[in-house]
């Protein structure tokens, strides 16, 4: 079991949480000498089920960390449903703001893992299952949370579900708000609407490379516009490390740490994202979260699924 899990109830009150709200789904992993070309038939070197999805990634890392961090994301019942949830509590994460579907059936990725590289191809069934809305999100105790990140996907009601937090965040004093970040991964046009409404925006490499951008700089100073005037920008480019802007318009870089042998990358960018949030959460600087992210990536790396990350 997790640090994090072992010491935290995860239903309990006291310390305030982390609440990620986006996507699980079920990982059915399939491990390869080398990726396999079209039509062959291939012998995989080993095979799981891994609970999946951004948003539930960060959870995993977020927990392992020592965080209590409670999952916002909707499921169905079922045989997969009942993996996802034994795990997500395995892990200690609360599970109590996950939204019951009464129809559509759990998103599954297969996923190819090559042994060769450490290279991981996804192809998700995103199925017909509804995504959670602003009105379950009012269910949801805001006093009890200290940060909330969201995985950008139904752009309109997750819209709906910061404006809640921004309108009690002008209530309480500065320590009692709640933190908003987002990340917007898919270079899809709708979902660039959150990129102005986080107060830290995790920009993917393949949204900046969309732009025309070439770099986590360049991407950082071609977007700034889009984001709040206050807000931090965090873009990770892989291998290349990752690299920030504060409010004060600094860039500030930190290098990638890759393990000695590449294993798996499945869940690399998540863990980053997870690690970042957690230094910020505990008062490191921009620069500290950002070197962090980048180490605990890079550790990730290197170890099959999550155990052993820490």
């Amino acid at each position: 079991m997790a640090a994090g899990a072992a010491r935290r109830d995860p239903g309990s009150g006291g310390e305030r949480r982390i609440l990620c709200v986006g996507l699980v789904c079920l990982d059915i992993i399939s491990v390869v000498e080398a990726y396999p070309p079209e039509d062959s038939d291939t012998r995989c070197l080993s095979q799981r089920w891994q609970r999946g999805g951004n948003a539930s990634n960060s959870c995993t890392v977020l927990a392992l960390l020592g965080a209590p961090v409670s999952f916002m994301g909707s499921l169905a019942p079922g045989h997969a449903a009942d993996f996802i949830v034994a795990d997500f509590r395995r892990r200690g994460v609360d599970v109590s703001h996950v939204a019951w579907q009464p129809r559509g059936d759990v998103p599954c990725a297969c996923c190819v893992v090559s042994a060769a590289s450490g290279s991981r191809t996804i192809v998700l069934y995103d199925t017909n299952l509804p995504d959670v809305t602003a009105r379950d999100f009012e269910k949801v105790d805001l006093s009890r949370f200290k940060w909330i990140h969201w995985e950008a996907r139904n752009v309109a009601e997750q819209v709906e579900m910061i404006r809640r937090v921004e309108r009690h965040n002008r209530s309480r004093g500065a320590g009692e708000r709640v933190r908003i970040s987002v990340e917007v991964e898919k270079p899809r046009q709708e979902l660039l609407e959150l990129l102005g409404l986080g107060e830290v925006v995790f920009i993917s490499k393949d949204l900046a490379q969309h732009f025309g951008y070439s770099s986590a700089p360049e991407a950082l100073r071609g977007l700034r516009s889009r984001v709040q005037p206050r807000a931090t920008m965090i873009c990770a480019w892989a291998e290349a490390g990752a690299d920030a802007m504060g409010p004060d318009g600094e860039i500030l870089h930190s290098d990638a740490f890759p393990p000695e042998t590449v294993v798996d990358t499945l869940g690399a960018g998540d863990t980053f994202n997870a690690a970042v949030i957690f230094a910020l959460s505990e008062g490191k600087s921009l620069q500290e979260a950002l070197t962090f992210g980048c180490r605990i990536a890079g550790k990730k790396c290197g170890i099959q699924g999550f155990d052993g990350l820490v």
